[in-house]
């Protein structure tokens, strides 16, 4: 399996407040995604001048932040497989987020911690 990206990701009903002290912590902004599900859920990648990432997600279906793991691969269905076979599941059930540049799920460990499984359409 090639993981092309592998870096933490935080979703919350309030990303503006979490972009903000990632800024004040030497973050920019670096590309931003809208319109994800049909639904008010915005996507910013941030980066910093070491090159480390961080994906912040807006999304009013939550109550509080999240974290998780975004992991960009170039083949979504052999990492879906693998991560169903270490017990992994699709927290959106068998509904998998498509858009016209990605194919993307949030999967949970048995033991609670998410990855978020995103294959970027190369055209």
């Amino acid at each position: 399996m090639q993981i092309t990206r592998f870096c933490p990701s935080i979703i919350s009903p309030k990303a503006a407040d979490v972009i903000e002290v990632l800024e004040a912590l030497g973050f920019e902004r670096r590309h931003q995604k809208g319109g994800i599900n049909d639904k008010n859920v915005t996507s910013t990648t941030m980066k910093n001048a070491d090159g480390f990432s961080v994906i912040v997600v807006q999304s009013d279906q939550l109550p509080q932040d999240m974290t998780s793991i975004q992991m960009n691969v170039r083949d979504f269905d052999e990492a879906y497989e693998l991560l169903e076979s270490k017990g992994f599941k699709n927290v959106q059930g068998d509904k998998i987020t498509e858009t016209s540049s990605s194919k993307s799920t949030m999967m949970a460990s048995p033991s609670g911690f998410t990855i978020t499984v995103t294959e970027h359409i190369r055209k």
